[in-house]
């Protein structure tokens, strides 16, 4: 029996290999549909700030938690109380909330025309070195919905502490057509 991260990079596979050989490239809604992933509802702030703000052609999405509804569904740092699996879990969560807020703000996936730049900040004891492990699974979601050619610039972070106590944030920013 197969994980849902492994059906879902599977789906993402014969996704790509379809469109290469057809020639035609697969919407972002129609990648999510393909890829048979279930976007979360939104997340409403936790704070006094909004959770996306477009300017321009450009889209700023604050940092993005692995909650679900206003728990946060992993807490702890990698290397003390969260393994690296579990904070790619974690990551990819935050990744399926930034697509549901886009998707909020936008009305479609298919209006962003490229992902620009993901910060992954990662909660870790002083030795850990797996961040870059760990970014990858909020990579490979949106590499997965947004293709290859679309991937963003990327900067990770080793941070001491995190909102709510989870162990990932993204900062996501997205061009979306005019």
């Amino acid at each position: 029996m197969t994980s849902p991260e492994t059906t879902a990079m599977m789906a993402g596979a014969i996704l790509s290999m379809a469109a290469a050989s057809s020639g035609a490239q697969a919407s972002p809604e129609q990648r999510v549909q393909e890829l048979r992933l279930t976007l979360p509802a939104p997340v409403e702030p936790f704070g006094s700030y909004v959770e996306a703000v477009q300017t321009g052609n450009l889209l700023f999405l604050s940092g993005m938690l692995p909650t679900e509804g206003r728990s946060a569904k992993f807490t702890g740092r990698v290397g003390a109380e969260v393994d690296v699996a579990t904070a790619r879990a974690a990551a990819r969560l935050a990744a399926m909330n930034v697509l549901a807020v886009a998707r909020q703000h936008l009305g479609s996936l298919d209006k962003i025309t490229r992902v620009v730049k993901l910060g992954v900040s990662i909660a870790t004891l002083g030795d850990v070195r797996e961040q870059p492990k760990i970014a990858d699974a909020a990579s490979e979601l949106l590499q997965d919905v947004f293709g290859k050619e679309k991937n963003p610039v990327r900067c990770v972070y080793g941070v001491a502490s995190l909102p709510l106590g989870v162990p990932v944030e993204l900062e996501v920013i997205f061009e979306v057509a005019p």
